[in-house]
């Protein structure tokens, strides 16, 4: 018997108070820095596990010592989205909260943090409950606030590296719209670095039927928007992955006023520090001469927000675990998958204690389902055999490093 097969022999026990905690999780979610119920309830479970728990930056995090060997650390995210669910489960969200604008919002787990909550959990039993077969230590890392860049770097600023021992390994996982119960990994970016900018142009007000009075920011958005698209097409070479998207222009209030300003949000992805500086560099150039050349009274103002590191899985770790996966699961589950252009904030967490990591796709829908994406309010991974594959990759890719039949 392998140690994978040994550690995995109560799964069936396992599974049961996963599917349980998952629905009360998904009905209970919670916003990003508030996961407070969350939180209690993954430090209570990890407790009765026997792991030594200790709250960081909003975060909980529990090591189980069992032996000389490797130390390995796996990461779920904790925190929920502000959207109003609509996928007609029985189990649903129908909580609400005030957001921190003082706005009532609904509640939903949107992306799938319930998911890696549960699956960790239950990883996190196995491995407790079956220590013959393997030496090291596991550290079960739940972070809070990933959906808005916050939750790593507070754990991090709040002392993690002094905490825990250092990890020699390190993963995550996150439900995506692929097959239920199948794998998807990639070495090298994996997800991209993304940054938000909030742009201010000014522009003077006039009446509307006046306009030669005054400098019209609307005018002057709508060429820079215009002018943004082509930083991709003429400014990276071709076959370079980057993304830029204006989310919102917002000005004036009334048909015949041109105000005295616009306010773009605008959001970059791409997969590279050397293209992120040249996308930033460029954006702001772009925008600082429009405004020059409409005649601007004040100069643009730019506020970064929301920033996320690249997420680049170290090739010897994913190679690693990519075996192990394809031992146990088949390589009829486990594929190669994609860069995503969405954007995580787990690699601070190995980072910082200079680990290499890797992070892989874990499908959650029935073949040939038009999933969801992840964000949506109809996002909806099907319990089963989501929860079992995942909290099986967690153990199998522990156990690469921690059994010792692989030594």
């Amino acid at each position: 018997m392998t140690a994978v097969t040994e550690v995995l022999a109560p799964l069936a026990t396992t599974r049961r108070w996963q599917e349980d905690l998952y629905v009360q999780l998904h009905q209970h979610p919670e916003l990003s820095l508030h996961e407070t119920r969350t939180a209690a309830e993954i430090q209570r479970r990890l407790t009765d596990f026997g792991y030594d728990v200790t709250p960081v930056g909003g975060g909980i995090v529990g090591v189980l010592r069992n032996g000389d060997g490797p130390t390995v650390l796996m990461r779920a995210d904790i925190d929920a989205l502000p959207v109003t669910e609509r996928t007609g489960l029985p189990y649903a969200s129908t909580d609400t909260t005030v957001d921190d604008d003082g706005n009532t919002v609904g509640l939903m787990h949107a992306c799938g943090h319930d998911v890696h909550i549960t699956t960790l959990l239950g990883a996190a039993q196995l491995l407790a409950t079956t220590r013959d077969p393997w030496r090291g230590t596991f550290i079960a890392l739940f972070q809070p606030a990933e959906e808005t860049a916050a939750g790593a770097a507070a754990m991090v600023d709040a002392g993690l590296t002094d905490t825990i021992p250092r990890p020699d390994v390190a993963f995550a996982q996150h439900v995506l719209g692929y097959r239920a119960g199948h794998l998807g990994l990639i070495a090298g970016p994996m997800l991209s670095c993304a940054d938000s900018i909030r742009i201010t142009l000014f522009g003077s007000g006039t009446h509307g039927s006046m306009p030669q009075l005054g400098v019209d920011p609307i005018v002057l958005a709508a060429a820079v928007v215009q002018r943004l698209q082509g930083i991709v097409a003429r400014e990276l070479p071709p076959g370079e992955r980057a993304v830029i998207t204006v989310g919102a222009l917002n000005a004036g209030t009334k048909s015949n006023v041109i105000p005295d300003r616009a306010t773009l949000l605008v959001n970059t992805r791409v997969y590279s520090e050397q293209t992120r500086t040249t996308v930033l560099r460029a954006i702001e150039r772009i925008v600082r001469a429009e405004c020059e050349a409409s005649g601007s009274p004040e100069p643009p103002t730019f506020e970064y927000y929301d920033q996320f590191p690249l997420t680049s899985n170290d090739p010897a770790t994913t190679a690693r675990v990519r075996a192990a996966f394809e031992q146990h699961f088949g390589t009829d589950r486990v594929f190669t998958m994609d860069p995503q252009s969405a954007s995580e904030d787990f690699s601070r967490i190995p980072d910082a204690f200079g680990t290499p990591y890797t992070y892989w796709g874990l499908g959650g829908f029935p073949p040939g389902a038009q999933a969801a994406p992840n964000h949506s309010p109809f996002f909806a991974p099907v319990q089963q055999p989501t929860l079992t594959a995942g909290t099986e990759a967690a153990v199998v890719a522990a156990l690469a490093y921690l059994a010792t039949d692989v030594r």
